[in-house]
């Protein structure tokens, strides 16, 4: 029989006596993430991690015996403290922050609450405990889409991000912050992962909606790679960075990318070529309705190159990827088939 989660509230003032354990304790911000239930789940099976602190606004549905669920909410003021104490109490041995917003939002307000300043409370609580590691994700879309980006981008090259875009802002300036932390804090082994987008037979993000149309647009005249990245191996690469000692940012990559008419292609969908002037119009219009996945300026990412390398990946932190760029599609492509098969079973 599987003894249920311990949940714990925050909101009140009690302390918290110090817990000792004799394994691994890994805490997770945003333990209800993709990212999160996923590794959440990998953590409850690994015999050397003895507890698992779920730190969210619910618990995940894969929490199982070892996890203790907190409710925190990073975009409360002086939640630090209270994270803080959580951190000593359990005696963490690891943090995994992935309290992140997964896709662009018009809730722009709320998300740089959650990213940022979200991320500035975590940070504040790893240096009032003194935490030893700390691992997050970000994304190799924070290199930006330019047309002087080299064929594959390493993790020395630039971020420059996408001006305009709230969503890719906040990823900088939380790389921004976890790389001053890092250096303000040598004692704590920092490790940062830049994932390609995520596509899989189960996520669900802008990636995976933008696929989900009929007709998928693109700009007329252009027609860069792109790079996915399993989730099957997203979650493998987050699992080593918390087993392994590797600080520093690795790109996070599946093997190979596909031009866009491919990768429209091989999801089974209809490619809409449209002038690029237009299709920022489109999609403005469509941002505003509330019906397109991601703000105009995301244009830019169908038209120029963002491709990163995972040399450094393979070699230090020992990430070799299962599958492709291709494979991600196709799983994708198998997945969204079946879903609109049974919907149309539904309806018919």
């Amino acid at each position: 029989m599987v003894t249920p989660p311990k949940a714990m509230s925050l909101r009140g003032n009690g302390r918290l006596r110090k817990r000792a354990h004799k394994g691994r304790v890994v805490a997770l911000t945003g333990a209800c993430s993709f990212l999160g239930r996923n590794l959440l789940a990998l953590l409850e099976e690994d015999p050397t991690v003895s507890k698992v602190i779920a730190l969210d606004v619910q618990n995940a549905p894969t929490a199982g015996s070892k996890t203790c669920f907190y409710e925190i909410d990073l975009t409360q003021p002086g939640v630090e403290s209270r994270l803080s104490e959580v951190l000593h109490a359990e005696c963490v041995t690891c943090l995994v922050h992935l309290a992140l917003i997964g896709s662009p939002t018009q809730a722009v307000a709320w998300a740089h609450e959650l990213d940022s300043v979200g991320t500035m409370h975590v940070l504040s609580a790893c240096r009032q405990y003194g935490l030893p590691k700390l691992v997050t994700c970000t994304t190799t879309l924070s290199y930006g889409a330019d047309p002087k980006n080299p064929n594959h981008l390493s993790e020395s090259s630039p971020l420059r991000g996408v001006h305009g875009v709230p969503y890719l802002e906040d990823r900088l300036d939380v790389e921004k912050q976890i790389a001053r932390f890092a250096d303000e804090s040598p004692d704590v082994e920092v490790t940062v992962l830049r994932m390609a987008p995520v596509l899989g037979p189960t996520v669900d993000n802008f990636v995976s909606r933008w696929l989900s149309r009929i007709f998928v647009p693109m700009v007329l005249g252009h027609d860069p790679l792109l790079q996915f990245l399993h989730e099957v191996d997203a979650v493998a690469a987050l699992k080593l960075a918390v087993d392994r000692s590797c600080p520093g940012a690795f790109n996070i990559v599946s093997r190979g990318a596909l031009p866009v008419s491919t990768v429209v292609g091989l999801a089974g969908r209809i490619a809409l070529p449209l002038p690029f002037g237009l299709l920022r119009r489109v999609m403005s219009l469509l941002w505003v309705a509330q019906l397109s996945e991601a703000p105009p300026e995301f244009a830019y990412l169908l038209r120029y190159l963002c491709v990163a390398e995972g040399v450094r990946a393979q070699d230090e932190l020992g990430f070799r990827p299962a599958f492709s760029t291709a494979d991600a599609v196709l799983d994708f492509e198998g997945a969204q088939r079946l879903r609109e098969s049974r919907w149309l079973e539904r309806t018919t």
